[in-house]
């Protein structure tokens, strides 16, 4: 049987914030393992910890005890312009408030992380088209976010999250604002993509649902 490649290892991680003179512990020793091509949930209520874990994994804050290595990688380590670098060439998002930049296209924010791997502007833009064409957005390449409906922003945001074909996509609440029948629709289209792609998905819900489309749940 062949061994499962190790993508992301969290490793006795603690987070406490300094509120005024005193402190609120956000994790206490969270030891996680998940693996290349898993779908991984994260539910937890509002409060349970969830966004802070999230943001861990992540590298968008650091730790106050332990580590977090994404392939072998200690990211909790890297400074600012090492993250962001690591973030860009391995990590895609996917947000509840799909996080489009309203002065763009879809196309255009579609293929801004190919703009940041350096690729020519034909090149990032006939690959963010075919991936619009993928989500069904074949009719919305030019237009600007205020020109879509939730669910094609969302669409959208999918395409920017894997137009890249990261490694590891973090998925934040992705149907938080979208109806039951488009969130099957989303999450269908995400899941698609992952078990094509084998790609490593962090999915971090508070809606029980959504655990139906994990390989593994992790519970706050």
């Amino acid at each position: 049987m062949k061994q499962k490649e190790l993508m992301i290892h969290v490793q006795d991680v603690r987070k406490v914030y300094r509120m005024g003179d005193g402190e609120v512990g956000a994790l206490n020793r969270i030891n996680l393992k998940i693996y290349k091509g898993e779908v991984c949930c994260i539910f937890g209520t509002s409060g349970s910890g969830k966004s802070t874990l999230l943001n861990q994994l992540a590298g968008m804050e650091k730790p106050t005890r332990g580590r977090v290595l994404i392939q072998g990688m200690n990211i909790s380590q890297m400074d600012e312009e090492e993250l962001a670098a690591f973030r860009q060439k391995h990590i895609g998002f996917i947000f509840q408030s799909y996080n489009l930049l309203p002065s763009m296209t879809a196309v255009e924010n579609v293929a801004m992380p190919l703009m940041f791997k350096g690729m020519d502007r034909k090149r990032r833009e006939a690959m963010a088209e075919e991936m619009l064409k993928r989500v069904g957005l074949s009719h919305r390449l030019h237009h600007y976010p205020s020109q879509m409906s939730g669910g094609q922003q969302q669409r959208a945001g999918i395409a920017r999250a894997f137009v890249s074909r990261p490694e590891v996509v973090f998925a934040d609440e992705p149907t938080g604002n979208l109806d039951t029948k488009t969130t099957a629709e989303i999450m269908d289209m995400v899941m698609g993509f992952a078990r094509r792609f084998n790609q490593t998905i962090i999915l971090v819900t508070h809606d029980p649902g959504m655990s139906r489309y994990a390989d593994r749940i992790v519970t706050l």
